[in-house]
């Protein structure tokens, strides 16, 4: 039987922000209720706010954020800084795993259509903090590029965000808040006829409706233009709705990392780990295929060094929990 809800729906907000360099998205989001910070670039340095560890690859970055929904009461706000830098890591894993140098070495378009599929997993990653209970805030630079409309003449600036044509929509449809974060200048005439027009003002300012030179939207009703303090939109960040009560089964803490001989390389350091352990390549295998972390028929040996550095080695302890989870219900 269909279960129908009427009425406005509390929850927590997906909020993306972006705009020129220095202008202060980062200090924004530091603003928001009880932020934690994925600092991907060091922008946090100058403030006191909480941070994680810096992630040191795409997969990692996945996996803090999972750990991050599966942890509720560990913040009100989760805040990605920056976008632009988890895409340059969805690139390099992307390579890794398939052992190119460079998107352009699929072909044509194909490389990217593989950034955009692999991106919209770190956006269901967000969609679970959000069912969680917490508010996602990630934040992006902007870059200028010359726009030209199909139906008009002539092109104008235009203000995107600083990532790929396949990521940058899949990030402003997600979000229920983009806010566009600039200087608003003036241009005063002089008097003179022979003296130039002078450029005054440089008053921080966020956009938060769709403009020909910028995008951003609001479900709020917020004016066109907002001064650039959390002020201005705290009023609709209500409470952060409770968790769920069950989780899942799977530990969400971090495990303390085993030893292992820093000087061999990544596949010997886990093949000596398997061996400490008994565990076999197909184990190992599997977790690795149920956890959508690689391709089925994918050998150990072909696996990428940041990933078995950055998952199966730092997360050994976990991996193992899922390897003996997985003979128990075979039996």
């Amino acid at each position: 039987m269909l279960k129908i809800i009427e009425g406005l729906v509390d929850r927590p907000q997906k909020v993306t922000i972006y705009g020129a360099e220095g202008v202060g998205k980062t200090s924004l989001a530091a603003r928001f209720p009880n932020p934690l910070f994925i600092d991907t670039e060091g922008g946090t340095s100058h403030l006191d706010v909480r941070r994680v560890d810096k992630p040191r690859n795409w997969e990692e970055l996945l996996m803090i954020v999972d750990e991050v929904a599966a942890t509720p009461g560990i913040c009100k706000t989760l805040v990605i800084d920056t976008a632009d830098w988890a895409e340059m890591q969805c690139i390099k894993d992307i390579c890794d795993k398939y052992k190119v140098n460079g998107l352009e070495s699929f072909g044509y378009g194909k490389g990217y259509t593989y950034v955009g599929e692999e991106f919209a997993r770190l956006l269901t990653a967000l969609d679970r903090v959000i069912a969680a209970g917490m508010n996602v805030v990630v934040t992006a630079h902007a870059k200028m590029r010359k726009f030209e409309q199909p139906d008009e003449q002539g092109s104008y600036d235009r203000w995107e965000m600083k990532l790929s044509r396949q990521v940058a929509p899949l990030l402003k449809e997600w979000c229920d808040l983009l806010l566009f974060c600039n200087y608003k200048t003036f241009v005063v005439q002089s008097d003179n006829a022979m003296e130039k027009a002078k450029v005054q003002g440089g008053k921080r300012v966020m956009y938060t409706t769709h403009h020909p030179c910028w995008d951003a939207k609001n479900r709020h009703g917020l004016p066109n233009e907002l001064p650039l303090d959390y002020k201005a939109i705290a009023s609709i960040f209500t409470p952060a709705a409770k968790a769920p009560a069950e989780q899942p089964a799977e530990p969400a803490a971090e495990l303390p990392i085993p030893d292992a001989p820093a000087e061999l390389k990544p596949i010997e350091q886990l093949r000596a780990l398997m061996a400490e352990s008994g565990v076999t390549d197909e184990q190992v295998q599997r977790v690795a295929i149920e956890k959508g972390k690689r391709a089925a028929g994918d050998p150990i040996d072909n696996y990428p060094d940041s990933f078995i550095t950055g998952w199966l080695i730092r997360y050994w302890n976990r991996v193992l929990q899922l390897i003996n989870a997985g003979q128990k219900a075979a039996e």
